[in-house]
């Protein structure tokens, strides 16, 4: 069953974020994974929140597929990037059969 990364991200700094962009597609594809949105929300429906610079949605084969990419060494020092140049919220979630 595939499994969604879902990401809300509001930069701080965008010093380095192209390249964790430029890194992180490889780890991803690695994974089995592949990028659905990656853009500014176009239009707030319903809530009284904020939008954030970037929501994000990652598709992976399952949830172990998709707990692997993040847990990987390789993307540890990526993880560490992104914290520094964004506010980041992340969560997995399981697709429907």
């Amino acid at each position: 069953m595939p499994a969604y990364m879902i990401a809300q991200l509001v930069f701080t700094d965008e010093a380095h974020i192209k390249e964790y962009r430029e890194r992180v597609g490889p780890l991803i594809r690695k994974h089995g994974g592949r990028q659905l949105v990656g853009a500014k929300p176009a239009k707030k429906l319903e809530g009284d929140w904020d939008l954030p610079d970037r929501a994000v949605v990652l598709e992976f084969p399952s949830l172990e597929a998709a707990q692997a990419w993040y847990d990987d060494p390789e993307y540890a020092p990526l993880i560490a990037m992104r914290q520094k140049e964004t506010i980041s919220k992340l969560m997995l979630v399981e697709g429907v059969a």
